[in-house]
């Protein structure tokens, strides 16, 4: 009788060391994807910057910017 709980406690523990490996590699998984989000969103972000310098000037060039 002795085996039966110790036996149904070491196949809760599998199953949960099992569940804790599956949610390691989601977590690293999930990492790596926002690890290139960032990435792209700093890409995206330096575009932007230059874009706005771009449109400046070409305000100024028209004339379409109030004198400061």
């Amino acid at each position: 009788m002795a085996e039966s709980p110790d036996n149904l406690v070491l196949t809760y523990l599998r199953r949960i060391d099992e569940k804790v490996d599956r949610l390691a590699e989601d977590m690293r998984e999930v990492k790596s994807r926002l690890g290139i989000l960032e990435s792209q969103y700093a890409n995206l972000s330096n575009r932007l910057d230059r874009l706005d310098e771009r449109v400046g000037r070409l305000e100024n060039r028209l004339g379409l910017t109030e004198a400061t």
